[in-house]
């Protein structure tokens, strides 16, 4: 038996796949001319690699779980997880590409418990290291041909990876105009998601399958696509409740810059008193304080906010798992998939 068919147990997948993932990240990030290394140097801080001072590091990187989908994806249906690492390491640089943007339109101090990138070397410099983060995933994942891909399929995956980007931008277009908008609805909210997070999970669970020459890539995508927004309304509810000392984030940013993630307009969108001073008080134009976090909490509580968000969270994940029922995929990969979505429902950072 080859190594390529002998995973059963995600663990042992992801410790086998995510240094060879590194690795290959590593040698892309490090191709630079001494006179630009500086502009490398950033997204190496930023990847966790190095400190700010350009010295080895082992920061949090990241769970690595969009990368890991395309290697699972691809095991599941009949592939060579090798042949698709230039599709996992171009996914885990363009997810990266989002967060240096993100943290910078967010104005978000920390990621992984370290300072952002734009705080340490300031916004312009961060936005360009990030846009060359952008190019450089592009270029990686022509490395595919490198790995025996046939073109036809390299160049469908360009295609699935160059539509990804733009629903990528659709979706955090959405997220920032949300914060100006008194109403939203949970429906826009999901086609918020659909762009931001969901994307890019079901781009990578595609690009899997297309590298092995699947015929279920819609189920895979629907699989990805599913996953992905049970993974964001999780993210939602760690947000709003989750422990910073374990996520790593301020938990207050996201009601204190007035997103309006799933369990808040699940909130807003409620009658009766309770909803109503919610609404006057997260609405206000006045800006909402630390002060304010303890009564908006609590109101979000006694409303149901946070079990509708469980709820929903649930829900995603139940259809991911009947997606992958419906692929081509072999048994051992269906339950590595179906232990990472597992995994990520009942995560707390």
């Amino acid at each position: 038996m080859t190594q390529a068919n002998s995973f059963t147990r995600f663990d042992t997948f992801a410790k086998t796949w995510i240094p060879e993932i590194e690795g290959y990240m590593r040698k892309r990030v490090n191709q630079s001319r001494p006179v630009v290394d500086g502009m490398y140097a950033m997204m190496r801080y930023h990847l966790g690699w190095e400190d700010q001072q350009g010295l080895p590091e082992h920061a949090p990187q990241g769970k690595r779980v969009r990368p890991l989908v395309v290697l699972m994806a691809c095991f599941a249906a009949g592939g060579d997880p090798r042949q698709a690492i230039p599709a996992a390491a171009a996914v885990e640089l363009l997810h990266n590409f989002s967060l240096i943007h993100d943290d910078i339109e967010d104005q978000s101090p920390t990621r992984r418990h370290r300072p952002t990138l734009y705080s340490c070397v300031g916004e312009a410099q961060a936005i360009n290291a990030g846009d060359a983060m952008f190019s450089l995933a592009h270029t990686v994942l022509q490395g595919l041909s490198e790995s025996g891909v046939p073109d036809a399929r390299v160049l469908a995956a360009r295609q699935v990876f160059d539509l990804t980007c733009l629903r990528l931008t659709e979706g955090q277009y959405l997220d920032m105009s949300f914060e100006t908008q008194t109403s939203v609805s949970l429906d826009t909210y999901m086609t918020m998601i659909a762009g931001k997070t969901a994307a890019l999970l079901a781009a990578s669970a595609q690009l899997g399958a297309l590298v092995a020459d699947s015929h279920s890539l819609q189920a895979f995508w629907r699989f990805g696509h599913e996953l992905g927004l049970s993974f964001q309304v999780q993210d939602d509810i760690l947000g709003t409740w989750g422990d910073e000392a374990v996520t790593g984030k301020s938990s207050a940013s996201d009601i204190l810059t007035r997103k309006k993630t799933l369990p808040v307009l699940f909130a807003l969108s409620q009658t009766g008193p309770e909803a109503e001073a919610l609404q006057s008080l997260y609405n206000r134009q006045a800006q909402i304080t630390h002060d304010d976090l303890a009564a908006i909490l609590a109101s979000m509580e006694r409303l149901g906010a946070r079990e509708h968000a469980e709820a929903a969270a649930e829900h995603h994940g139940r259809a991911a798992l009947q997606a992958l029922e419906e692929t081509d995929s072999r048994h051992d990969g269906v339950a590595l998939l179906s232990q990472l979505t597992t995994m990520l429902l009942g995560r707390n950072a």
